[in-house]
């Protein structure tokens, strides 16, 4: 059980470094500061999120608070294979001019 643990979040980081660098070079301006870019960050993960499982991390934590990692440490073999794919689609999307909406439905089919 561990192993498939360590896999599933192995599986989950594969193309998140694509995806944060994409998000560093398209939606940050020059000078920022960490609390932006954290939002930054966590408004595109959220986005993911939607996409994926149709909530925010915030929304899971409030419906899971006997939980005391995140949503994605819960995620199955599948999903986590589905929200690397969409982490390395979104990293593309990025370099587009569209909106949150315009790339979650692209995203979502």
């Amino acid at each position: 059980m561990k192993l498939e643990c360590n896999l599933q979040r192995t599986l989950a980081k594969v193309n998140y470094r694509i995806h944060t660098d994409a998000i560093k070079e398209n939606l940050f301006p020059k000078e920022i500061t960490k609390q932006q870019a954290s939002f930054i960050y966590a408004s595109e993960a959220d986005l993911l999120n939607v996409t994926l499982f149709g909530i925010t991390a915030k929304e899971w934590r409030e419906t899971n608070e006997d939980k005391k990692d995140n949503m994605r440490d819960y995620a199955t073999l599948e999903q986590l294979v589905v929200l690397s794919n969409l982490e390395s689609i979104n990293a593309l999307l990025r370099e587009y001019p569209l909106n949150c909406v315009n790339r979650i439905i692209l995203l979502y089919y």
